[in-house]
């Protein structure tokens, strides 16, 4: 068997709740930038729990950013990816999105 590509290793989404189900695995998350410490961020997530993110993006950072890395622990992500997405979003929808992806149609996106 061929080894795996990044790409072919997709990241689930996740809310905060969400995330301690994925320790060591692969995530992404939107978060809400709420401090920067150094390399680390302290975040909101779209079900309004506190996220932290380690890592240093290559960019400066808008109010809203999906992160892609490892879920390092129940509440950090390790990024490796690092996405902008504006001063504004819509979290109400991406946590939808998070709950329907982990839960009836699991299968189609875990």
């Amino acid at each position: 068997m061929p080894p795996r590509r990044r790409d072919m290793n997709p990241a689930v989404f996740v809310n905060a709740e969400l995330l301690r189900l994925y320790v060591g695995k692969r995530v992404r998350a939107l978060i809400q930038v709420v401090q920067i410490e150094g390399e680390t961020i302290i975040g909101k997530s779209t079900d309004e729990s506190q996220l932290v993110v380690k890592g240093i993006p290559t960019f400066r950072l808008t109010k809203f950013v999906e992160v892609i890395g490892i879920a390092d622990s129940d509440t950090s992500i390790q990024a490796d990816t690092w996405t902008n997405l504006g001063e504004t979003t819509d979290t109400y929808t991406y946590n939808q999105l998070c709950q329907i992806v982990n839960g009836e149609y699991k299968v189609l996106f875990v």
